[in-house]
């Protein structure tokens, strides 16, 4: 019985044993199993803003893809609908038109709804908006360009060459407005400004809403890195933009409807028009693919490093009373836009923001005018084809401005620069290029010699022009037009706006290889070596332009260099002067006023300037078209005289920003080291050594208004 008894309470013991064992095992698990979620829940919060970040990074490429191919096309397109560089100007100026409708409130706003979706939607409407601007090639007919061709059908001879008292070859009276407004075509370019419009509207949540969610949830030391990363983006998409307008360029418009053989123009011709329609078509399908990913995203992240912070709010969050929740529309809306006005208030009352915004508006004004035009500038200033043009500036330019933003932004999070340093950097960054940029001005490329344009028909220098001197006593007995632009290449070096006007008499061949003879304005030309014949198209321009177009491209690779390395720190500048609940509507607001006064003025204004320098206006039916030639020499002075007094104008208020943080800096400096005085004396720490380490807090606090305890405490 003794035995059974020690047995018995030996099995207690041991089941109790076992039992404790059991529970500590299971609370290990249990712990282990809370560890686990904890790290998975890290990680899964971790790769959701990384999956934002590269989702975003794709819809920058997009937009930026669509925008540098629109920009691409724009010679093709003024070339296709025939209309004035001005008028370019105003379809390039509508997608700032479409931002500038919605992006205040969609800045505003968005924050307080889900902004995944909303720049899912807009991306959505930037594909729709592609679409249309395709539309008018599928509506219109055959591109007719304006050329010499006999009027016969069953003429053997292609050309309209000189004969005598014959008037056949005449260009056709002009048509009354009424007729010129119902034929096909007229005003087909109003869908591509429509469309343009749209592509605006949808591309308005993307940045402000992009970068607000990063700021949001990101910690303060990566976002600098990672809008560094977006900013990479918005330079690979133009990359790939242009690389893609310098493909569609190179293919006829018709290609695939007309016999190309047929086709006398070359890529240098001014009335080429490449395939502009088949590019955006592309740029469509990829924006409406990078829609998708936003549907499935969260509308808030927790913060990173404060995930079991962010826990613990969802769970008291799940507490409150459902009757938050029950608020009608109206008044969620009320509770919205409270606090605008004083959004509003508190940005104006921002000194670093205020004169930032004026500096950004005179530099915007100088870039984008630029930029739109500057294919059309090689074009007319190196005699290059359009393809060729936009080939050079992706190449040259877009890669080194994407090294230059990486950079920029490592350097931000590397060595953590403050907002005076930042502020510092970007500005001599400026400087350095701007005096760098007086250089382009030096790389000249003669004009063409057009007889009757640039030079006269002996081969002389001309300065004025007008439509009489088109005539010599080599052509007058020829009947010519002086408004059709056909030119032709003479072997003498010097082109002929058309084969009538040269004086020739005969042509052989068909197509391009159709050779032109017994012109007499060649033969009568002093620089003429042979029997005065002539092949179609313009002259090439002499060997000194290709020299001068590799000067202006090196020279153009070292600015974008200098200039996009100082763009971060200069961007983070505005970025730090906003209040954490401001940021997104601070910088929708400065994306709205660079809209305003610097995105739609300024490629009208600059397209309207460009216009001043034509010297030979294309024709149609209905009146003026498109520009065929340029001076290039005041061409040249005023497209890069102008954005270098604006950008001249915006150095001045660039250095107020710096004495306002220097200032600030100063001041508290002199507060540091008069307090650690204080509390040294009274033995409660020790005094530190802040001369060199300003409260930077302190310091964001007077500039702004606020304190951001984010920012650290060296200046």
């Amino acid at each position: 019985m003794e035995t059974e008894a020690k047995m018995s309470e030996s099995n207690k013991d041991a089941g109790t044993d076992a039992s404790n064992h059991k529970e500590d095992s299971t609370a290990t698990l249990t712990s282990e199993m809370e560890g686990a979620k904890e790290k998975l829940s890290t990680c899964h919060c971790m790769s959701t803003l990384q999956v934002f970040l590269l989702t975003l990074s794709f819809a920058y490429l997009a937009k930026t893809m669509s925008g540098a191919y629109m920009n691409s096309m724009l010679t093709q397109i003024e070339r296709r609908f025939n209309i004035p560089a001005s008028l370019v100007g105003v379809i390039n100026g509508s997608f700032e038109m479409g931002n500038l409708l919605l992006i205040a409130f969609v800045s505003y706003l968005g924050t307080k709804l889900h902004r995944p979706r909303i720049i899912a939607l807009g991306c959505a409407v930037m594909a729709l908006g592609c679409f249309l601007v395709a539309l008018p090639h599928f509506l219109m007919g055959r591109y007719e360009y304006e050329n010499t061709l006999s009027l016969s059908e069953n003429s053997s001879s292609g050309m309209a060459v000189c004969l005598a008292n014959q008037s056949q070859f005449s260009m056709p009276t002009e048509q009354p407005s009424e007729e010129c407004e119902k034929q096909a075509g007229s005003l087909m370019w109003v869908f591509v400004l429509v469309g343009n419009l749209i592509r605006g509207i949808g591309e308005t949540p993307v940045a402000p809403l992009g970068i607000s969610y990063v700021e949001d949830f990101a910690r303060t030391e990566n976002s600098p890195f990672y809008i560094g990363c977006l900013q990479i983006a918005t330079i690979l998409g133009p990359l790939f933009g242009l690389m893609i307008g310098s493909y569609c360029a190179k293919l006829y418009v018709d290609i695939g409807f007309v016999n190309l053989e047929d086709v006398t123009l070359n890529l240098t011709d001014a009335r080429w028009v490449g395939a502009w329609w088949l590019g955006i078509l592309i740029c469509a399908v990829v924006n409406l693919l990078v829609a998708i990913p936003f549907c499935f995203l969260p509308k808030s992240l927790p913060k990173e490093g404060e995930e079991n912070s962010a826990e613990l709010a969802t769970k008291g969050n799940k507490t409150l009373p459902q009757t938050e929740h029950a608020l009608s529309a109206k008044e969620k809306i009320r509770e919205i836009a409270k606090d605008f006005i004083p959004y509003l208030k508190s940005l104006y009352h921002n000194r670093v923001y205020m004169i930032f915004l004026c500096i950004t508006v005179l530099q915007f004004s100088a870039w984008i005018g630029m930029i739109t035009f500057m294919p059309k500038y090689l074009e007319q200033q190196y005699g290059i084809s359009a393809s060729d043009a936009i080939f050079l500036i992706g190449v040259y330019n877009l890669p080194i401005i994407c090294a230059g933003y990486f950079f920029g932004g490592l350097m931000m999070k590397k060595f953590k620069i403050s907002t005076y340093k930042a502020a510092h950097i970007g500005f001599w960054s400026s400087v350095t290029e701007y005096l760098i940029y007086f250089s382009a001005f030096a790389m000249v490329c003669k004009n063409a010699s057009v007889a009757g344009l640039t030079v006269s028909y002996e081969g002389i220098d001309q300065i004025s022009y007008g439509e009489t001197s088109l005539y010599a006593e080599c052509n007058l007995g020829c009947g010519c037009s002086t408004k059709v632009w056909d030119p032709v290449c003479g072997e003498n070096g010097i082109a002929y706006v058309s084969a009538c006007l040269a004086g020739c008499e005969v042509s052989n061949g068909t197509g391009k290889n159709m050779v032109l003879g017994n012109c007499s304005c060649i033969s009568a030309s002093t620089f003429s070596p042979g029997n005065g014949s002539a092949v179609l198209g313009q002259c090439y321009r002499e060997k000194n332009c290709d020299t001068m177009l590799k000067y202006f491209l090196i020279l153009s690779l070292v600015c974008c260099l200098i200039y996009s390395f100082g763009a971060m720190p200069g961007y983070m500048v505005l970025i730090r002067s906003l209040k954490p609940e401001e940021k997104s509507f601070g910088v929708g607001l400065h994306t709205l006023v660079v809209r305003i006064f610097a995105g739609i003025p300024s490629p009208i204004y600059f397209g309207a300037m460009i216009d001043t320098t034509c010297l030979k206006w294309g024709t149609k039916s209905c009146g003026a078209g498109a520009c065929r030639m340029y001076n290039s020499d005041t061409y040249r002075h005023l497209y890069l005289g102008l954005p270098s007094v604006l950008r001249g104008l915006s150095y001045i208020p660039s250095v107020f920003v710096l004495i306002i943080l220097k200032k600030q800096c100063k001041n508290m400096t002199t507060e540091n080291i008069e307090m650690g005085a204080k509390e040294d004396r009274n033995g409660s720490v020790e005094q530190k050594d802040v001369s060199e380490a300003p409260n930077c807090t302190k310091l964001h606090q007077e500039t702004t208004g606020y304190i951001n305890p984010s920012l650290s405490n060296d200046c």
